[in-house]
């Protein structure tokens, strides 16, 4: 079974857009990915501002804002990328999720709207 993020993984290196596939635009052009313990511990926290930016949790099917100090945008995707929710401008003190995502896209609020992402778009990386 392929996962949109294998890629990101087998080369964590800068270098990779975060895309909607169905309508081209680009959602972020730094990409991380938070997939061992320490990295999804630590998440967003501590962060004041997401300048084009993205994390990507996986596996992933919720996530809180708990302790954070900026609202995010959040899409929860399956293995291939497929977009299961959208949750928008999730503000400091929340939760967001849906049981059967594998990952969670956290994004700076704002990202969702502008893009006009929505649950059956497919997202992916690519190369810049």
């Amino acid at each position: 079974m392929t996962v949109f993020l294998n890629a990101l993984l087998r080369e964590p290196s800068p270098g990779w857009l975060l895309v909607n596939a169905d309508s081209g635009a680009t959602l972020a052009r730094h990409v991380r990915a938070a997939v061992d313990s320490r990295s999804r511990r630590q998440g967003l926290l501590g962060r004041t501002s997401l300048d084009d930016e993205a994390l990507i949790i996986a596996p992933c099917s919720a996530v809180h804002t708990f302790f954070m100090r900026i609202p995010l945008d959040v899409i929860f995707t399956d293995r291939q990328g497929l977009v299961m929710r959208c949750s928008a401008h999730v503000r400091p003190w929340r939760l967001a999720g849906t049981l059967t995502a594998f990952a969670a896209i956290e994004l700076p609020a704002g990202t969702i709207e502008r893009s006009r992402t929505a649950r059956g778009h497919r997202i992916e990386l690519r190369r810049s």
